[in-house]
């Protein structure tokens, strides 16, 4: 009965602290989109999500690193601990045999992930170039999203029915030059064409290009 009691507890703390952590990723995404980055301040974001911010140091160590974990839940839309690439949507990706209906479900969800981390993307992607924390934060996006499309461009190329002569680093490269957020800042963001819209021309875009 003790080991139970135990273990109960230890699960109780853990589904706590996942409260509160989440708690705090959505404050700061709301005091990050509201009021941009600099100017929020981890004083700030504790009071909003109604923690320490001692306890939100402890967490996460900085605040460039707090907006790292920001990216990581719009971009996933939720603070399941479970990779983009192994949830079912990548998985149906994988299992789907046509290679233009992978193209259309990779845009979908991309399209919908970029709708969701746009703001944020662009606050880290301008904010480094006036404060070097985030530096490091925008390096390790491109490099994630880069190990994304090799494995997507290899999964592609692997269909044989990409165009003639076209090898695996520029179907990475294409995949991941349209994964820029600059894309839909340009004509959702500025432009306002539809997500619809966006997914339309964005799905042509690629498959023009590899197909």
């Amino acid at each position: 009965m003790t080991h139970v009691k135990r273990s109960y507890d230890s699960s109780g703390r853990r589904e706590q602290a996942r409260v509160r952590r989440l708690a705090v990723v959505r404050a700061a995404r709301e005091l990050f989109e509201r009021d941009g980055f600099r100017v929020t301040t981890i004083s700030a974001v504790a009071a909003h999500a109604g923690v320490s911010a001692e306890s939100i140091y402890k967490g996460f160590g900085t605040k460039a690193a707090l907006a790292k974990a920001v990216f990581d839940l719009v971009i996933a839309g939720d603070d399941e601990p479970v990779p983009i690439a192994e949830r079912p949507a990548a998985q149906a990706i994988g299992d789907e045999p046509d290679v233009h209906r992978k193209i259309v479900m990779f845009v979908h969800g991309l399209a919908q992930r970029q709708a969701r981390s746009a703001r944020v993307q662009i606050l880290i992607r301008d904010g480094r170039h006036v404060d070097d924390s985030l530096e490091p934060i925008w390096a390790k996006l491109i490099e994630e999203g880069l190990a994304g499309m090799t494995l997507l461009g290899r999964h592609l190329h692997a269909t044989g029915r990409l165009r003639a002569g076209i090898d695996l680093d520029e179907v990475r490269d294409v995949l991941w030059n349209y994964l820029a957020i600059d894309h839909y800042e340009r004509l959702v963001l500025t432009q306002d064409w539809s997500l619809e819209r966006y997914t339309r021309w964005l799905t042509r875009a690629i498959t023009d290009a590899l197909v």
